[in-house]
């Protein structure tokens, strides 16, 4: 079986495999489980093959999604697996311009806004913070 990842020397391959309308997402033979998770926490099915040690692991795009649908979840995947600190190539077949800067937006309006804000100290000073400006 081909692993991309492993040829290419990257963490993840995105790609349409070929003579098929599958999106896989290749990572290297002994990628960590935390990169499996992230995938899979992305959206993407998890799939293995027992051949001898090491497993073949592989992901893709969950085929019950429409062809357009398959393509933005996997492309808003890259700025998430970018952020986590992997390498990650697409192919252009499967990229999509306009989920990937979604993708982007939506990932710096959750860092710039936390849902979760803790109260302040019972001790905090009475004078209040300076406000954040934002450019």
């Amino acid at each position: 079986m081909a692993n991309l990842a492993d040829e290419c020397g990257t963490d993840v391959e995105i790609y349409i495999k070929a003579l098929t309308t599958t999106i896989h997402a290749d990572t290297p033979t002994g990628a960590p489980a935390k990169l499996h998770d992230l995938l899979e926490q992305l959206g993407l099915e998890r799939h293995e093959y027992p051949t001898a040690a090491p497993l073949y692991i592989w992901h893709t795009v969950p085929e019950h999604l429409g062809a357009d649908e398959q393509k933005r979840l996997a492309t808003r995947a890259i700025p998430a697996l970018l952020l986590a600190g992997y390498e990650v190539n697409c192919t252009s077949d499967v990229f999509d311009e306009d989920a990937y800067r979604q993708a982007v937006h939506d990932i710096r309006a959750r860092a710039a806004h936390p849902a979760a804000q803790s109260p302040a100290p019972a001790s905090s000073p009475s004078r209040p913070a300076p406000a954040r400006r934002t450019p």
